[in-house]
This record gives structure tokens, C-alpha cells and sequence, in this order.
């Protein structure tokens, strides 16, 4: 393990020789709060303000006074940052540093800029072309990379399509001739149907209805519903009863004897609506009464429930024992 004051030694020749907090934590192989303990604040106070000397003679610099010339040059031209660090070979962050808050571009000017010069360098002659050919804004946008209101900007407003699909004719299975009310009843009374002379016309039945007078018309007259056929009479069902394995009498008795209706099902082998219909309706429990009964309290009062946990038996236990559920068991308690 490296010792303590080595590695402070080595971190503040390193830091005085002119390397940075993060040059010398990656030499080193720690963090940079590390470094920062270990050089003292006076220190890094005096190599900020010796790294913004520095910066403000190289900014009187020749070069760099004719490289910001250049950047604003370019930029004020209208390119945009990414274009101008290619052309001068510097970073985009170099541009940005040798710009002036009032020179920079807001972001919605930068894009209607960049718009501007892509819709430029579009063939407007060959998007109309293709356009007018049948290709579509979407189309055209991906072919040329940009977006289809740019496309739409470049298309006269007098060849502009309407959006959607233009709706085709219907087609028909006959030509259409002009309708003649004589020539539709005297038709119409030789025999033909409405449906044949509206496909011929080339219109609706309910057209061809208004030209026919009611007297001549061979439907119902209008207003007037024909009568519905009269429904066939279906012979009743349920002459003859099912034959259970229990007689009406016997399962009355065990009904008013307390099984339920259930229980008596599962004795006759049917299900306990049919055991219902064989009980009158006036015999019938009610729900309360029929819980009461399938469902009866024990007689079991507190003290019994206490002296049965004296013997650290469970509540499930004693539930079990006493014929109650755990929870009833635990409100009685």
C-alpha cells in the first residue's frame, strides 16, 4: 500500500509542475477529491489565476485574434457551429468559446436557418416533377432528408392534392339513361319490378317508388306495415314430470325436517332448484332462516373458549373443537 506522505509528495510536484487536478489522479490512479486534499487551496487558487492569464495573452495572440475573425466570419454567414469547427479544424466547443453572447444564434433562429438551407439546395423542378408524377410529401421528404412541409413549401399552391384518396366512381352494371316518369310507369305496370327499372336508370328503388301512383303500386301502400304472419302455436311442454329417486312427500318431509334443498338434490341425484318446484312456495325458507339453519351457533360462551386456550391449544384448534371458525372463535373470546 502507498504511503500517505509519498503520494502527497508526488501529488504536489506533479500539481506544481503544471499538470492538472485530473491529469494527476489518473497518473496516479485516484479521485480527484484526493488530489484536491493534497494540494493546498493557495495553490489551486494561484494556478486558476495563472490559467486565466494565460488564456487572456493568447487571446491578444495574433493567431488566435485571426482565428476568431474567421469563426465569426463563417458563423455570421450563416453556417451552423458543427460546420464551421469542420471547416477551421477546431472543436465545437472551440467556436462557442470565440463567440460573443450577442453573436450566438437562439435555438429556433439556428432552425429555421438550417431549413432555409436545406430547402435551397432541393431541385425544385424535379419535386414538382415527381410530385405531379404521384409521389407523395412523405415520399419525397425521405428521398431528399428533409421534412414534408419543406416539400410542401416547394409545391405551387394550384398543384397541390387534396388529402386523402380521390373517391372513384362506383361502377355499374348498366349505362344510365335519363329518367322518363311515362316511360317508368308504363314499365312498371307491364310487369317489371321497381329493382329492375332503379339497376337500368341507374338510381334507387325509393325513386323508382315515386314515380308509381299508389293505386298502381303493387306493395303495400306507404304509411301501411303488411301484417306479420301469425306465429305457429308450439304445443306446451311439461305434461309429464321427472321422475326423482324420492317421492313429493318424502322430500317435503326432509325439508321441513331442516336439510336443505341442496343436500336433498345431492340425495335424489338432481339439482336443488328442481327440489324447490316439489316444495310450495309458502313452505319455502327464506335466506336468513335457511343460514340459521345450515349454519347453527354452538352454545359456546367465553369462559369455555378461555379454558380451552389455558391448555395452549391454538384458535384453529379450538375452532375445530367447538364446530366455529377461528374468527368467530377469536370474537367470542
Amino acid at each position: 500500500m502507498r504511503d500517505s506522505k509519498v503520494l502527497s509528495a508526488l501529488i504536489r510536484r506533479r500539481y506544481r509542475e503544471g499538470a492538472s487536478i485530473a491529469v494527476v489522479a489518473r497518473e496516479l490512479g485516484v479521485s480527484k477529491s484526493t488530489v484536491q486534499r493534497h494540494v493546498p487551496m493557495q495553490e489551486r487558487r494561484d494556478a486558476a489565476a495563472a490559467a486565466r492569464q494565460r488564456h487572456q495573452n493568447r487571446a491578444e495572440e495574433p493567431y488566435e485574434q485571426a482565428l476568431r475573425a474567421q469563426v465569426v466570419r463563417l458563423y455570421s454567414s450563416g453556417m451552423p457551429q458543427q460546420r464551421v469547427a469542420a471547416t477551421l479544424g477546431i472543436s465545437v466547443e472551440a467556436v462557442v468559446a470565440r463567440l460573443e453572447p450577442s453573436q450566438r444564434r437562439s435555438r429556433q433562429e439556428a432552425a429555421r436557418l438550417a431549413v432555409e438551407q436545406q430547402g435551397e439546395l432541393l431541385p425544385q423542378d424535379e419535386v414538382i416533377d415527381r410530385y405531379v408524377q404521384g409521389a407523395t410529401m412523405a415520399e419525397l421528404g425521405r428521398l431528399y432528408g428533409v421534412h414534408p412541409s419543406t416539400i410542401r413549401r416547394r409545391i405551387p399552391e394550384d398543384l397541390i392534392r387534396s388529402r386523402g384518396r380521390t373517391p372513384q366512381p362506383r361502377p355499374r352494371t348498366g349505362s344510365r339513361r335519363v329518367l322518363v316518369d311515362e316511360e317508368v310507369r308504363r314499365r312498371y305496370t307491364a310487369g317489371e319490378s321497381a329493382y329492375a327499372l332503379a339497376r337500368e336508370f341507374g338510381v334507387s328503388p325509393h325513386t323508382i317508388r315515386a314515380r308509381i301512383p299508389d293505386a298502381d303500386w303493387r306493395g303495400h301502400t306507404p304509411g301501411e306495415a303488411p301484417a306479420p304472419p301469425p306465429r305457429p302455436v308450439r304445443p306446451r311442454r311439461g305434461g309429464v314430470r321427472m321422475m326423482l329417486a324420492l317421492s313429493d312427500e318424502e322430500i317435503l318431509a326432509r325439508y321441513r325436517a331442516g336439510q336443505s334443498a341442496t343436500a336433498i338434490g345431492h340425495a335424489a341425484g338432481v339439482d336443488c332448484r328442481t327440489i324447490l318446484r316439489r316444495i310450495p312456495k309458502d313452505e319455502r325458507r327464506g335466506h336468513l332462516q335457511a343460514q340459521r339453519l345450515n349454519r347453527p351457533a354452538p352454545d359456546v360462551n367465553a369462559d369455555t373458549i378461555r379454558a380451552l386456550r389455558s391448555r395452549d391449544l391454538s384458535w384453529e384448534a379450538i375452532a375445530a373443537e367447538v364446530g366455529l371458525s377461528a374468527k368467530t372463535v377469536r370474537a367470542r373470546a
